[in-house]
C-alpha cells in the first residue's frame, strides 16, 4: 500500500462523488486532505469528519469559486500556509449538454473557467513548491471526454482536451524535478468513462422508466451506447489509482492520460 504520510493533497471537488472517492482513498494512505467544493458548514464539516475516519490525520476544508483567479489564488495562499500541496487533485468540473447553435455563452465561460482555467491556476500556484520539494503529484480528472468528443457537449469536450494539453506541458517542464528516491514530480491525467456516481441517477432512472427494468439492465442498456464493458466504474477504482500514481515507484509516469472507459476510447 502507498505511504502518503507526511503528505498533503489539495483535491478540488471532494465533497462528493469521484473527488470524494478520491479523498478518501488518499486519507486511507496517510495523507492529510484539503477538502473543497460546493458545500455548506454543515456538508464540509461532514466531509472532513468522514476523512478523519478513514486515516487522514487532519481535514480541513477550503472555499474557493473555482471561476474567479482571485479567490483560487486565496484558496491556494491559504493551502500554502497549511503547508502547501504535495499532490494536487484537480477534480472539480461542471457539464451542461446542448446543441452547439443553442449553448448560451455565459456557459461556455463557465465551464471553461472551472474544467481548464482552474487547473491552469491551482498547478501555477503548487508546481513550483513541488519541484523545490522534489516531489510532487498533479493528477487532473480529465473524463473520456478529454480523447473523444460527443454530440451536445462542445464546452465540456473542448475544457478536457485542453486539460489533458495543458498536462502535457506542465509533465514536459517538471518531469527533471527530484529524482526516483524522493518520487520525483509527475502530472497526469485520469480519464474516467461512465462512472457510478450521483450525477448518473436521474439518467438511470429514466432507462428504468422507459425499459421497465431493473437498474443493472438499465445499466447496461445506457453502457452499450459507449462502454464495450457494459460495466460503470466504482469511484473508489479512480481512487485507488490515484493513490498508486502518487507513489514513487510512479516516478517515470508523466504526461499520461489515463482511459478507465471500459474500452470506450479503444473502439
Amino acid at each position: 500500500m502507498t505511504d502518503l504520510r507526511g503528505k498533503t493533497a489539495l483535491v478540488t471537488g471532494s465533497v462528493q462523488g469521484i473527488g470524494l472517492a478520491i479523498a478518501e482513498a488518499l486519507a486511507a494512505a496517510g495523507a492529510r486532505i484539503a477538502v473543497h467544493g460546493l458545500a455548506d458548514a454543515t456538508q464540509a464539516e461532514t466531509a472532513c469528519a468522514g476523512l478523519l475516519e478513514r486515516g487522514a490525520p487532519e481535514a480541513r476544508f477550503f472555499a474557493g469559486d473555482l471561476r474567479d483567479p482571485d479567490q483560487i489564488g486565496a484558496m491556494m495562499q491559504e493551502v500554502a500556509h497549511w503547508g502547501g500541496a504535495d499532490i494536487l487533485v484537480n477534480n472539480a468540473g461542471i457539464q451542461h449538454t446542448a446543441w452547439l447553435s443553442d449553448m448560451p455563452g455565459t456557459t461556455w465561460e463557465a465551464i471553461l473557467a472551472i474544467n481548464l482555467s482552474a487547473a491552469f491556476y491551482t498547478m501555477q500556484a503548487a508546481l513550483p513548491a513541488m519541484a523545490e520539494r522534489g516531489y510532487g503529484r498533479v493528477i487532473n480528472i480529465a473524463s473520456v471526454h478529454g480523447l473523444v468528443a460527443s454530440k451536445q457537449k462542445a464546452p465540456y469536450v473542448a475544457a478536457k482536451h485542453g486539460l489533458i494539453g495543458l498536462s502535457k506541458v506542465a509533465a514536459l517542464e517538471y518531469t527533471s524535478r527530484g529524482n526516483r528516491a524522493k518520487g520525483a514530480v509527475t502530472v497526469n491525467c485520469i480519464c474516467p468513462g461512465w462512472t457510478d456516481t450521483a450525477i448518473l441517477e436521474p439518467q438511470i432512472e429514466a432507462r428504468m422508466a422507459a425499459l421497465g427494468t431493473d437498474r443493472d439492465t438499465a445499466m447496461a442498456d445506457m453502457m452499450k451506447e459507449k462502454q464495450p464493458s457494459l460495466r460503470a466504474s466504482d469511484p473508489t477504482e479512480i481512487g485507488a489509482l490515484a493513490v498508486w500514481l502518487c507513489s514513487p515507484v510512479a516516478h517515470n509516469l508523466t504526461g499520461a492520460a489515463i482511459p478507465v472507459d471500459g474500452g470506450w476510447t479503444a473502439q
